[in-house]
């Protein structure tokens, strides 16, 4: 994955009814690295890796590039949002395009913060990236991140197998510039 290209970062934080957005820190290393080692987040993922294994390679300051969001909620990392182009893409309806990715810590599974904090990101996404469509690529088999992407106004553009499963491949067009 490559980064967005020349946007502003890091951001003035994104606030939204309940959460920030906001660029990575030191204090957020230890969420990360439960975000990374949980199973139950990598179950359509391809499993977690183990947890000293990203202890050693995780920096001090993880994830600090454009595009990538922690998700605080009440003072306190709980997610990450992760708006990155798909170069090489497998699936050419992809290729080129920013991508949104998304992680949340399964207590905040349920609660709509994942919807909440891509409406953000993506709200972002539109002022710096004006009139370009978004992808998202999940397994078919994950029910919960198909749900969210129809919310989020991505539509089915083809299903494939890939990784050993299923995988499904959406397209959020463009707003249209209201008049």
């Amino acid at each position: 994955m490559e980064d967005l290209g020349p946007v502003a970062w890091p951001l003035t934080p994104i606030r939204t009814e309940r959460l920030v957005l906001r660029a990575s820190e030191a204090r957020d290393r230890p969420a990360f690295v439960e975000l990374y080692a949980s199973p139950e987040v990598h179950t359509y993922l391809g499993g977690a890796r183990p947890r000293d294994e990203i202890e050693r390679a995780m920096p001090a300051v993880p994830a600090r590039w454009p595009g990538s969001f922690v998700v605080e909620l009440d003072g306190t990392m709980t997610g990450q949002i992760l708006l990155r182009r798909a170069p090489g893409s497998p699936r050419p309806a992809a290729e080129g395009l920013a991508d949104l990715g998304y992680l949340f810590l399964p207590h905040a599974w349920g609660l709509g913060y994942a919807t909440e904090a891509c409406a953000a990101a993506l709200a972002w996404c539109d002022g710096v990236l004006p009139g370009e469509p978004l992808v998202l690529t999940t397994r078919s088999a994950n029910t919960a991140s198909l749900r969210l992407a129809a919310r989020l106004g991505f539509t089915e553009v083809e299903r494939y197998r890939q990784w050993g499963a299923e995988q499904w491949l959406g397209l959020r067009s463009p707003p249209t510039p209201s008049a």
